[in-house]
């Protein structure tokens, strides 16, 4: 007997045997006369996105109250230059460019419910140590470059991993619109963070610290809570709810089962460094990254620069803080009301074309105009523009990517390539780029959005052509029009590489 076939009969045995652990899932969801309640993916909902949405709104709070606190006076306290400031930002971004693909390898092992809290409560004490003057952390700049050091080292894998965690709960066509509320806490975190910091910034003086000492000191030490009660909140996988029936658990394995996803402590997908360097020969993968680059440097320069480049629009202190609210706030709307249209009709590519077109106005808008009122109102398009691709963009990776091992490796690389467009915007705004016009990122962030259009409508295309193509040697094979539950032309044991497998487009 072949090698591969073997492979795969070890697989399906597993399989089976996982199966059977569940109580019989698959087989009482072919013997139910009645399908699940409707209602099942949104018990679901209800018991893992508030979860994992807060998760992503503390670790995006802790990572860009950096901004907000140098407007409250980080950086004259430290006698810190925009170069100086740049450099603190890359510190934190290139360890969690390191950490993604490692973190996702290790969730496989250890599981979500043990990794995500603890990152959490490890990434919250380093953000409390920011302020903690006390400890000799951040008495110098070197201090607070060791504490953002090891705060983007711990914090790094929670993107990929809450990705590929919610990748192996839901069928794909209802992927992007969880995806989407997760991401909302960018946004949300964005808005959220100027109306937190306007408040928090009072304290000023309290024990002998500055008020931005204190940003860094409650928010993290929230994280820390949030953390240990998110041990018992967080669910492995969705058939260990224990609110479900056994029906419900049935129709979660078949439906999952029958688009090639595998939940996250299931046995049969070992992670294979052939499988994994597979993944980035992939043209789908590889324009996503570039996208995912694209993107991050946007989001990114956003998030950590609009309260300074609302100080270059004439507002300051506080009122800088609260005019960024507005924008993000438009932002987190617009991405889930895309998100819920995206999953109905399957379009991804579609929804990200039209919020690049959105953000492209909005640069086009601020870069030309000498009026401060009018490039503030350009930031309603941008900032929506921006984070509202990054729904479309995970989504559209972990849709297209299967067995397990690839879709972990997928979303580890695109992840990795949005901190790598991090690193280069944190040089764009105020160093390579002056302020108030900041000409230079403008255009350069400009020239990205029309990029990450064309990458968009690229990856249609080829998504479009690799469908055709497999609807093609079925039907010039003979083969019956749904995919057979096992065997190593499966989309359990083939992933994507299945004729079964249609990319979402």
């Amino acid at each position: 007997m072949p090698s591969s076939t073997k492979s795969v009969d070890s697989k399906e045995r597993k399989v089976d045997e996982y199966d059977a652990q569940i109580g019989g899932c698959v087989e009482l969801a072919g013997s139910s006369q009645e399908g699940p309640s409707a209602k099942l993916w949104t018990k679901i909902d209800v018991a893992v996105l508030p979860v994992v949405t807060v998760l992503f709104f503390l670790s995006s709070l802790d990572k860009g109250n950096i901004s907000n606190a140098a407007v409250a006076g980080l950086l004259e306290e430290l006698n810190m230059t925009p170069y100086q400031y740049s450099v603190a930002l890359t510190v934190t971004l290139v360890p969690y460019t390191i950490i993604e693909f490692a973190t996702n390898l290790l969730m496989k092992v250890v599981g979500p419910r043990l990794m995500l809290p603890t990152l959490a409560i490890l990434w919250g004490f380093m953000c409390t140590m920011q302020g903690n003057d006390t400890t000799g952390f951040v008495r110098s700049y070197s201090g607070l470059l060791a504490c953002r050091f090891f705060l983007g080292l711990v914090e790094g894998g929670l993107l990929p991993g809450i990705s590929l965690y919610l990748a192996s709960f839901y069928p794909r066509r209802k992927l992007q619109l969880r995806t989407s509320i997760m991401f909302s806490a960018v946004s949300i975190a964005s808005a959220f963070s100027g109306l937190l910091a306007a408040a928090i910034v009072k304290m000023d003086g309290i024990g002998n610290k500055p008020g931005w000492a204190w940003l860094f000191i409650l928010e993290g030490l929230f994280t820390i809570l949030y953390g240990g009660v998110a041990y018992y909140l967080l669910p492995n996988t969705p058939i260990s709810l224990p609110f479900l029936t056994n029906a419900d658990k049935a129709h979660i394995a078949r439906t999952l089962h029958e688009e090639g996803i595998m939940l996250v402590d299931e046995p049969g997908d070992a992670f294979k460094w052939a499988e994994i360097s597979r993944t980035f020969r992939r043209p789908h993968v590889l324009l996503i990254g570039l996208a995912g680059f694209l993107n991050g440097a946007s989001v990114s320069g956003l998030g950590y620069f609009l309260p300074i480049i609302l100080t270059g629009l004439g507002y300051e202190g506080t009122q800088a803080q609260l005019m960024s609210v507005p924008p993000f706030a438009v932002a987190a709307v617009l991405a889930i009301i895309a998100s819920f249209f995206s999953d109905r009709y399957g379009q991804r590519g579609f929804t990200m074309v039209v919020f690049g077109a959105l953000a492209t106005a909005g640069f086009a808008i601020f870069l030309a105009s000498y009026v401060d009122r009018v490039r503030y109102g350009s930031l309603f398009l941008l900032v929506p523009g921006c984070f509202g691709i990054g729904p479309p963009l995970g989504t559209w990776v972990a849709n297209n990517m299967a067995p397990f091992p690839r879709r972990a490796t997928a979303l580890a690389f695109v992840n990795s390539m949005t901190n790598v467009g991090a690193i280069l915007v944190t040089w764009l705004f105020g160093t390579l780029s002056p302020a108030p016009r900041y000409t230079s990122a403008t255009i350069t962030l400009l020239v990205f959005q029309i990029v990450t259009v064309l990458c968009a409508v690229g990856n249609y295309v080829w998504l479009s052509a690799e469908n055709k193509r497999k609807e093609m040697l079925r039907n010039e094979s003979g083969l019956a029009a749904e995919a057979p539950e096992k065997g190593s032309e499966g989309v359990m044991a083939a992933g994507d590489d299945s004729i079964w497998y249609q990319f979402v487009l």
